[in-house]
């Protein structure tokens, strides 16, 4: 026959009477379900699988060649003729309002020429068709002081049978702005009259003003300097 068993030595050895073992020596100890430090919790996981993606990507990025001297060339090439265009561009302006400003003069100092010769040019037998070429190429307070004179000044004429010849010797440009210039002009005259002896040629100075009108320049002011 079997020996009993005691049951205080079933409780405190953990062994039922069956043999088994007691379900309390199974358990899991409280402290054995805590993470331990150090342990890869979730936390700890995404921040290690960040990191070693970053570095996957830091290693393996595709680096950028460098530029290789032909490409450098080419672009230092398209740099110079955008500078040269750009140069050349603003010579070329500065070409352009040179040689406009160079027409005007022109066009100032030929207006004055010819209406010195103008008014210095005069036969009786044309007096209506000379008066008429100088108003045409006047404006301004000269032109309404000369058509106030004008019908006058042809019966004169007339009457003395004069004639006058201008002759350019000398003139120039004296000064000018976008819309007048002032010409000097030296002018010398021949006259003669019907009845009187050849008189000697007189030499007069004159500063004529032209002003420009839409595309065109006329005389706007004589006067005789010394």
């Amino acid at each position: 026959m079997a020996d009993a068993v005691n049951p205080d030595e079933v409780n405190e050895g953990g062994v039922t009477a069956d043999g088994e073992t007691d379900g309390a020596d199974d358990a899991v100890p409280a402290d054995a379900e805590e993470d331990e430090p150090g342990d890869s919790g979730p936390d700890n996981l995404a921040a290690e699988t960040s990191d070693a993606e970053f570095a996957d990507r830091d290693v393996t990025a595709p680096r950028k060649p460098p530029l290789s001297h032909v490409r450098l060339a080419t672009i230092a090439g398209l740099a110079l003729m955008v500078a040269l265009g750009g140069l050349t561009g603003w010579l070329g302006f500065r070409a352009y309002q040179s040689h406009q400003s160079e027409e005007q003069r022109n066009l100032y100092l030929q207006v004055g020429r010819q209406g010195a010769l103008n008014l210095t040019t005069i036969d009786f037998q044309q007096a209506d068709a000379d008066v008429q070429r100088i108003l045409d190429s006047a404006t301004g307070t000269f032109y309404d002081d000369f058509q106030s004179r004008a019908r006058p000044f042809i019966e004169v004429v007339k009457q003395a049978q004069s004639k006058s010849s201008g002759n350019i010797t000398e003139a120039g440009l004296e000064s000018a702005t976008d819309t007048e210039g002032r010409v000097l002009v030296a002018v010398t005259v021949n006259t003669t009259n019907a009845g009187a002896p050849e008189q000697q040629p007189r030499s007069w100075r004159m500063r004529i003003t032209v002003q420009k009108v839409e595309d065109e320049a006329k005389v706007s002011n004589v006067e005789f300097v010394p």
